[in-house]
């Protein structure tokens, strides 16, 4: 494997696993990811890896939304017991999260989950960093707007 990209595995599985919700099947299709990737040897020493690792990533995740027309399951982590201030600043980010549409939800998980680079993220979007860099700040507003509407309910 490329060296660094052993290191994207962990992402790529929450990339998956926040797409289609289910444990097993995030593994499977980051397991699938590597493997295909791998199994090609065009996308070694272009300088792209990482966004080909996302582009087979989002490719298999859709493939398999087509499938089953999966339903989102959003429940707490029944493990922790938090305190009523962090589950209340929890759930407000969560709703504020879920007010954006899913390709800005993407892109939020992509940039600050994941890490990836904005070069990575604005060529798997087809725009400018600069177009990125302004949607990105949008809908950093929109979440802190929603977030603060939220928390004052």
């Amino acid at each position: 494997m490329p060296v660094g990209l052993e290191d994207q595995y962990d992402k790529i599985y929450r990339y998956c696993y926040t797409r289609v919700h289910n444990r097993e099947l995030a593994e499977d299709l980051t397991q699938e990811t590597f493997l295909r990737f791998l199994e090609n040897p065009q996308y070694n020493g272009s300088g792209k890896e990482l966004q080909y690792l996302y582009t087979i990533a989002k490719n298999l995740c859709i493939d398999e939304y087509r499938k089953k027309k999966f339903e989102p399951i959003h429940s707490a982590d029944e493990n922790k017991t938090d305190v009523e201030d962090e589950l209340i600043s929890r759930l407000s980010l969560r709703f504020a999260v879920e007010s954006l549409s899913d390709e800005d939800r993407e892109i939020v998980l992509l940039r600050y989950v994941n890490e990836v680079p904005v070069s990575v993220i604005s060529n798997l979007y087809h725009m400018s960093r600069f177009a990125l860099y302004r949607r990105l700040k949008k809908i950093l507003a929109v979440l802190r707007s929603e977030f603060e509407k939220e928390g004052s309910e």
